[in-house]
């Protein structure tokens, strides 16, 4: 992965600094500890006539694949701000946040994901400059094995369990849009 240290040059070393911590990287040199910290993104549920969002991917990774709108929080951005951000980028959508859904961290992925229940504003839905296709899936027609990430499946699963959408008995309803409220609470 990294070889050099950003502080001095000098060569990195995986060491065990703590019991109990997995190993860090450290400078031969400096003696700089490295840490490879996770990589935050964002996901937006967004329920609208009836359905959920969803933009198939026109890049690596899960190129063709289905995923609800989302992307990369850039350093110093309110991570609000990059769902509706990565939202309007790739659905061409002006969405607000309504309240965050879940947060989703999977042993060996670098990438912790927050997924917020977002709604619609403004716009009409069309594909972005990284997606193939936008679209509208109802409940019963949501495409769970052209998914391409674990978080967008367990976003989607726990949006389609909350109070009577429920996806037993709920399976092939409509999704309500979110209720309006005065004004939304960003968290």
């Amino acid at each position: 992965m990294y070889k050099f240290c950003p502080q001095c040059g000098g060569r990195l070393a995986s060491r065990l600094l703590k019991a109990g911590e997995p190993e860090r990287l450290v400078c031969t040199g400096c003696g700089f500890v490295f840490y490879l910290d996770p990589k935050l993104a964002v996901i937006s549920v967004v329920p609208k006539d009836g359905g959920v969002v969803m933009v198939r991917r026109a890049i690596h990774p899960g190129y063709g694949l289905w995923v609800v709108p989302g992307g990369f929080v850039d350093v110093g951005e309110p991570v609000e701000e990059a769902v509706v951000r990565e939202t309007l980028e790739e659905t061409h959508l002006t969405v607000q946040v309504e309240r965050l859904l879940g947060v989703y961290s999977y042993r060996g992925s670098p990438t912790v994901v927050l997924a917020f229940l977002t709604q619609y504003l403004a716009g009409d839905l069309a594909s972005g400059d990284e997606t193939l296709e936008a679209r509208i899936f109802q409940p019963g027609d949501i495409p769970w094995p052209e998914i391409a990430f674990r978080s967008t499946r367990a976003a989607l699963k726990d949006y389609l369990g909350m109070g009577e959408m429920g996806l037993g008995e709920g399976r092939g309803k409509t999704i309500p849009p979110p209720s309006p409220k005065t004004p939304p609470n960003p968290l």
